[in-house]
């Protein structure tokens, strides 16, 4: 077993922190629980924020899973075998001086999509304005990333001088998007085509591009590892010590158990599963935190490693 270690100085905390949070009182009255969980990274301070859930078919997760393996895994997590439902989660950074946004959800409530698109109003309830942001991050431009962006209003409320930091591979990419070696819903191929093209369209003027890894923010790297999309990128943070790598779309709910399962709306399936025995190797030997989208709210946790095999151990929750 590789050993794991755990900075005592990084500490995982409900989000009424650092400036982050706000009183119960000032909650949504129709939210249940507070939907985001602060975590503190050395002097970074990082929000983690529910943009809610999507359903997708439980065969996107694996599609080129042996069916009956698939029903297994799914039974034995106490999961439907139709339709799961998939977590979104965005994050907001304050490194310094800079306020910066790791995606954005899917933003605004698509059709099809009522428990989503609950990015702006859960900022907002956590006391985030959106004339702070300072700097964008995009791990990629699929719709449930970029949408929280393209939500009426939401631009004229954001700085004129306002960073979007994505790499150049994935801006090309997304000028003539190719499906061909994807294996999505085709329900979702249309959705995901023209979010990415409006994106780009109005926000072009802001993009600051990198080639391979880029600093945007003391402590903030951003680095494009490809896979997922051509321009797919995650996000390290280090501070005093402590680490912690938002992951985006290279490590999903299987991938712990069944790397090699290829997700429907990989646009490169082989180099996806590169991605992630990689990005799991380097997060059993290190012992940073790991964050990600879809994985179940707050997903924070680390990664645990026996030979080749891993293991998903979620933090506990500190109040």
């Amino acid at each position: 077993m590789s050993k794991v270690q755990t900075s005592p100085r990084t500490t995982v905390q409900q989000a009424t922190n650092a400036g982050l949070g706000t009183s119960h009182h000032q909650l949504r009255r129709d939210e249940l629980v507070p939907s985001r969980y602060a975590v503190r990274v050395g002097e970074i301070d990082v929000l983690v924020v529910s943009d809610g859930i999507i359903e997708i078919p439980a065969e996107a997760m694996a599609t080129n899973a042996d069916p009956a393996v698939r029903a297994a895994w799914l039974g034995d997590r106490f999961l439907p075998q139709d339709d799961l439902d998939w977590a979104l989660n965005a994050f907001v950074v304050r490194s310094g001086s800079q306020t910066i946004l790791i995606d954005s959800g899917l933003g605004g409530e698509y059709a099809g999509y009522p428990r989503a698109g609950q990015f702006v109003h859960r900022l907002e309830a956590a006391g985030v304005d959106l004339a702070s942001v300072t700097d964008v991050v995009l791990t990629h431009m699929h719709f449930d990333h970029v949408g929280g962006l393209l939500v009426d209003g939401v631009k004229d409320r954001l700085r004129p001088d306002l960073r979007v930091h994505v790499s150049a591979a994935e801006a090309k990419f997304w000028e003539s998007p190719d499906f061909s070696r994807t294996a999505m819903p085709p329900e979702f191929v249309e959705v995901i085509r023209r979010s990415s093209r409006q994106f780009l369209d109005e926000y072009r003027s802001h993009l600051r591009t990198f080639d391979e890894e880029s600093e945007v923010a003391p402590g903030v790297v951003v680095t494009r590892t490809g896979g997922h999309t051509p321009g797919h990128s995650v996000v390290r943070l280090a501070s005093g010590g402590d680490r912690l790598m938002f992951a985006g779309d290279a490590l999903l709910p299987a991938s712990f158990d069944h790397p090699e399962w290829h997700n429907g709306f990989e646009h490169d399936p082989e180099e996806a599963t590169r991605v992630r025995l990689r990005l799991m190797r380097e997060l059993a030997e290190t012992g940073s935190l790991l964050v990600s989208t879809h994985m179940p709210f707050p997903s924070v946790g680390h990664v645990a490693a026996a030979g080749n095999l891993f293991r998903w151990v979620p933090a506990w929750w500190d109040y």
